[in-house]
């Protein structure tokens, strides 16, 4: 669809002029990008990203659906932000411009269909534990009848069971004696499709003395949202949730999903200073001694928003080692993007399945029997990238490895 200069990039949530000037077009982000590794192309990179919205903004290049592909095609992993020697914040940059695209998008006539449809179906879902429950027990059923097998994104899903969900009592008490009292985040799918590692986070919380605090109320975090242009409702959720953590005192709000800590620590400004990823705490309270061993081969995959966005690399890299038969088998390009980001596999399948291939060789090559990671969209992508492969090989939440080491 052609485009006009009055489509001028100027709406109410598009990127600030200042964090676009920070790119110095230097190219040192190009081999970061995955969607520039695989492609090639400057205009999948995010210099090139960066380019085409300063001209919008300026009004110096027509805004197309064909240059907006773009935007789209960009996973939001920011890598490029690890090694920008500029300090650029393109994950800000990334989120306010699709925010703009979409603002400008729906003045068309023709908006993006499949972007539209998921945002509604977003809203409708994520934000509302009973459905998000409900979902997944039709899910299951589904899966039960072999139903899922006939559609692609069906055949991605994980394995489902019964949801998990907080004790009534809203408390998980401490372990011996407590150390620290934490407030922690149910989040949004997490609890429908990776039962087992919310338990074992939980497990380990109280293992490390804590007592858990599940705040009543609390709702999805909004990082898909934002991720994805809807900050409108990313605000909605931060107010929500800011009201629901407000109820009671904590010292920290801990997260087991790379992709909700990293929102919540950018754009909760009242939370942000105290929230810690599920590695970060158990490393900085301690384990008690390990109570059997674990004789497994492992790789660690780093979670985007973990590694580049929070630069936790370390902290899981320790706790895996610390677990006593485990052999930590280390991939090529560990930090670089599986492909998943939030709801990029479902947006964009082409691309999404491009990047996993590389994944894949890069994963296989290790021999390992068992590939760690610390957020779901990464568990769910790896899975399905395995299964493709017909490997063996299983994929493990960070918190599944660990509990291990003190099953009874």
């Amino acid at each position: 669809m052609s485009g006009t200069l009055l489509d001028v990039f100027n709406g109410p949530d598009a990127p600030a002029g200042d964090d676009l000037a920070t790119c110095v077009h230097c190219g040192l982000c190009l081999n970061a990008c995955p969607t520039f590794r695989v492609t090639g192309l400057e205009t999948e990179s995010p210099r090139g990203r960066i380019y085409l919205m300063t001209q919008w903004q300026r009004g110096q290049l027509p805004f197309t659906d064909e240059l907006a592909r773009h935007i789209d095609l960009c996973l939001g992993c920011r890598t490029c932000e690890a090694v920008c020697p500029s300090g650029v914040p393109y994950g800000r940059i990334i989120e306010h411009g699709r925010a703009e695209v979409e603002r400008l998008r729906s003045r068309r006539t023709q908006p993006a269909a499949t972007r539209a449809l998921a945002r509604g179906v977003m809203r409708e879902l994520l934000p509302h534990p009973g459905r998000l429950r409900a979902a997944g027990r039709l899910t299951w059923a589904a899966q039960r009848l072999g139903l899922t097998r006939v559609v692609p994104a069906g055949r991605g899903l994980p394995r489902l069971r019964r949801a998990w969900r907080p004790p009534a009592s809203n408390r998980a008490p401490a372990l011996g004696s407590r150390r620290a009292r934490v407030a922690f985040l149910n989040g949004c799918v997490m609890p429908v499709m990776y039962r087992n590692a919310m338990e074992a986070s939980v497990r380990l919380l109280q293992l490390a003395g804590c007592e858990v605090w599940f705040a009543p109320g609390q709702t999805c975090c909004g990082a898909l949202f934002a991720h994805n242009g809807d900050l409108e409702e990313a605000r909605r959720l931060r107010d929500r949730n800011a009201r629901a953590f407000g109820m009671e005192d904590f010292d920290y709000l801990v997260v087991n999903s790379a992709g909700c800590g990293s929102h919540l620590k950018d754009f909760y400004p009242n939370l942000g200073d105290r929230v810690r990823d599920l590695s970060e705490i158990l490393v900085e309270l301690g384990l008690p001694e390990a109570q059997r061993p674990v004789p497994v081969r492992v790789s660690y995959q780093d979670a985007c928003h973990l590694a580049h966005a929070q630069r936790i690399k370390k902290q899981p890299r320790d706790l895996i080692r610390a677990v006593p038969g485990v052999e930590l088998v280390e991939m090529q390009h560990a930090d670089i993007c599986c492909g998943s980001a939030g709801i990029y596999n479902a947006l964009e399948p082409p691309m999404s399945a491009r990047i996993l291939e590389e994944k894949m060789d890069d994963l296989l090559g290790t021999g390992a029997a068992v590939v760690v990671t610390g957020n779901p969209g990464c568990q769910m992508q790896l899975d399905a990238g395995l299964r493709g492969r017909r490997s063996p090989m299983q994929v493990w939440h960070l918190a599944e490895l660990l509990v291990k080491a003190y099953d009874q």
